[in-house]
């Protein structure tokens, strides 16, 4: 029997897969982490035969390539893809067998030039499971994949290429096969918000996708080419480590620095990046170090706003936090920060001066308690979409990944900064502070001054 488990990180909105027949195992789109899928296939007893992946990954640096080296399993990926290691190079039609499993090859360009769907089968006399089909970055619950990652300029032809690869799954496909996506999950690789919940079949897709609902092919590039919106800049860097065949990791605990030499990475210029939660941080944080708080975002959006190949230590509650947040940005390519250190801000500042701004709520900037005598200004980090839905009447708009390098953009008065729901702004609030802005953080979500009435109204879309 045809049986599937789902290996999530929620942290990048993705989804990798285990298919097995009880005894043998495939694994679809791994992430780099794979010791999550060593234990899994250790508690279910299965031998890993295969591994396969859709597409060449953006978001993520693959597992794929370590898996398969370290358990002797397939390592299956397009045959057109220029990768610089030995696969089992495969093409549109080919049929692959592992245990009681048939998986067969489907093209689905759109997300990427190479795109493949796997559909997978029962081939015993008596099966009675659904197929299933895997489909990466095409197909995805209610949504499709972002077709503007591989080059900008045909994002037009791969929209296009994409409208007819899930079009052909809805329309090819039996209604009860399963639908497996490995994006849609909060992933910055869909291109819209998946609608349909966590799971779904076929006759789902056929049901609510808009690639399969709209008969206009032209009025379906037209829309999702207007709804997509910035990408973390280090996606740059996945595709390249995905195609050369990415190393071990480590995720062993780094060295611990004291705090004399905290001190010296951040008048070096290195970034010195604090896990604690961002009213923590702005109560008290090291002279120059930068605010990131441990959470489901961490990764996205370090990656989107540190300079890459910056060296980098982190500073944590406890040895926990620090290990969870190596194991994160592993997943995207950062390998080794410098280092590590523990404790309080008192005890790791070792009586040099620290740094504190305040946080406020929309209420108080409706009362107007700026505190030098002057209107201070609305800082807003958000994407350019969200800005244009809805934004405080009079706000300096900078998104946040552009916010270091538009520094000099910004008056030297006191900056109230937010954002949507205050983690984006938490993080700019610590650069602005870093570069010696005198900052406040507006702690509270946008809907608040939107009901306040200090927003413009959320325009239709």
């Amino acid at each position: 029997m045809l049986n599937v488990e789902v290996i999530a990180t929620e942290e990048l909105g993705d989804r990798s897969y285990l298919a097995h027949d009880g005894s043998v195992a495939v694994v679809v789109d791994p992430q780099r982490d794979i010791d999550r899928i060593d234990a899994l296939l250790a508690r279910r007893g299965l031998r890993l035969e295969m591994v396969v992946e859709t597409h060449i990954h953006n978001d993520y640096v693959t597992g794929g390539y370590q898996l398969a080296a370290r358990t002797g399993a397939r390592y299956v990926v397009n045959a057109e893809d220029p990768v610089a290691f030995d696969r089992v190079a495969v093409h549109d039609g080919d049929e692959l067998h592992a245990g009681t499993m048939t998986v067969r090859v489907i093209a689905t360009p759109g997300h990427t030039f190479t795109h493949l769907a796997y559909v997978f089968s029962d081939n015993t006399p008596d099966a009675t499971a659904p197929l299933a089909v895997f489909t990466g970055g095409s197909l995805l619950y209610g949504s499709v994949g972002r077709t503007d990652l591989v080059d900008p300029a045909r994002t037009d032809e791969l929209t296009r290429a994409q409208y007819h690869s899930t079009r052909h799954l809805a329309q090819t496909l039996p209604g009860d096969t399963a639908v497996y996506p490995t994006h849609g999950f909060g992933s910055f690789c869909s291109a819209g918000p998946a609608v349909g919940g966590p799971g779904g079949t076929i006759a789902d897709e056929r049901a609510r996708n808009d690639a399969v609902l709209e008969p206009d092919e032209d009025a379906f590039v037209t829309r999702l080419v207007a709804g997509l919106t910035a990408y973390p800049a280090y996606y740059a860097h996945m595709a390249p480590a995905n195609l050369a065949g990415p190393g071990e990791i480590d995720l062993s605990p780094l060295p611990i620095l004291e705090p004399r030499e905290l001190a010296k990475r951040i008048a070096a210029g290195e970034w010195v990046v604090d896990l604690r939660d961002r009213t923590a941080y702005a109560a008290e944080h090291l002279t120059g170090s930068v605010g990131i708080g441990l959470g489901p975002q961490f990764a996205t959006w370090l990656g989107w706003v540190i300079p890459w190949n910056t060296p980098l230590t982190l500073i944590g509650e406890n040895p926990d936090q620090v290990a969870e947040a190596q194991r994160q940005l592993v997943r995207i390519g950062i390998d080794r920060p410098e280092g590590r250190a523990t404790g309080t801000i008192d005890v790791l500042a070792d009586g040099r001066p620290t740094r504190s701004y305040p946080t406020a709520t929309f209420e108080d900037l409706q009362a107007g308690r700026g505190d030098r005598g002057e209107d201070p200004v609305i800082l807003d980090v958000r994407r350019d979409d969200e800005y244009a839905a809805s934004h405080i009447h009079g706000a300096l708009h900078i998104p946040l990944p552009e916010l270091a390098d538009r520094l000099g953009e910004i008056p030297d008065r006191q900056l109230w900064v937010h954002c949507q729901s205050a983690y984006r702004a938490s993080i700019g609030a610590s650069l602005l502070d870093r570069a010696g802005f005198d900052v406040v953080l507006l702690a509270d979500e946008f809907p608040h001054a939107q009901e306040l009435g200090l927003a413009t109204r959320e325009t239709a879309n």
